[in-house]
């Protein structure tokens, strides 16, 4: 696990997710009427909102600090009972039940960085699927044009208050494209400056994705026993188009 998601304050400040993906993924559990996976739940960003409707959810996560933060939002939010976080990997967990509903959201897909994780990832997903459950995951779409600008290239991902402060955060991104892998190499910088523009913190952390385009997403969820039911270009469950900037995708197991 990069220990990019070790600077937990810090990742939540900059992870605030896409517009209504807590709403999409909530009132999908609410439909299926059953216990769910939360794969990569981080720090508990959509496994508490679900919590507090009265779903039972598992949250899973590679990273302990991640987890240890999640915990302590959902006891501050008085759903512990309704949560159960694991430290474990997509690859490989193992829970001894089904579920009705998994999910991976927020682009954590694409940390598995070679065909045969995924593959590994989506075996996993099935076999805690209960016969006719659902996997529901979403990603962004590669744009040819930006893969091409934006290698080896340094940008701002955004300017923010740090909450009980006066401190903002700004964060950098350095990518680099190894495009025969389909590899992301992301070298994130936090720069903590005080209310004066002086930079009290620096944090380097770099992590890796591979971006995956839409076609290979549905071959690789045929492969691993799936059929897809509902293909969305935002969270709205607007049609995906060829403007469509981010997949979500509603796979059934067969």
């Amino acid at each position: 696990m990069s220990l990019a998601y070790e600077w937990t304050d810090y990742y939540d400040i900059i992870s605030t997710g896409l517009e209504h993906d807590v709403e999409f993924y909530t009132e999908l559990a609410l439909e299926v009427k059953g216990p769910v996976v939360d794969l990569a739940c981080g720090t508990g960003r959509i496994s508490i909102p679900m919590a507090l409707k009265d779903v039972e959810v598992v949250g899973i996560d590679a990273c302990e600090r991640m987890l240890e933060k999640a915990r302590a939002k959902a006891k501050m939010a008085r759903v512990s009972d309704k949560i159960e976080f694991v430290h474990s990997d997509m690859r490989t967990f193992e829970l001894g039940r089904t579920f009705s509903l998994i999910m991976i959201p927020y682009r954590s897909f694409l940390h598995l960085l070679s065909i045969k994780d995924q593959m590994a990832a989506l075996r996993q997903v099935r076999k805690h699927l209960v016969e006719g459950g659902i996997l529901a995951l979403n990603v962004f779409v590669p744009q040819i044009k930006h893969l091409y600008e934006e290698d080896e290239k340094s940008s701002t991902r955004g300017i923010y208050s740090i909450p009980g402060s006066e401190d903002r955060l700004v964060v950098w991104d350095y990518t680099r494209y190894d495009h025969f892998q389909q590899i992301a190499e992301v070298i994130r910088q936090y720069e903590r400056t005080d209310r004066n523009g002086i930079v009290v913190q620096r944090v380097v952390t770099p992590f890796h994705i591979r971006y995956i385009f839409p076609a290979e997403l549905h071959h690789l969820l045929r492969l691993a026993g799936f059929s897809v039911i509902g293909r969305y270009g935002n969270f709205y469950k607007e049609p995906f188009e060829s403007k469509s900037t981010e997949l979500i995708l509603v796979a059934k197991k067969i």
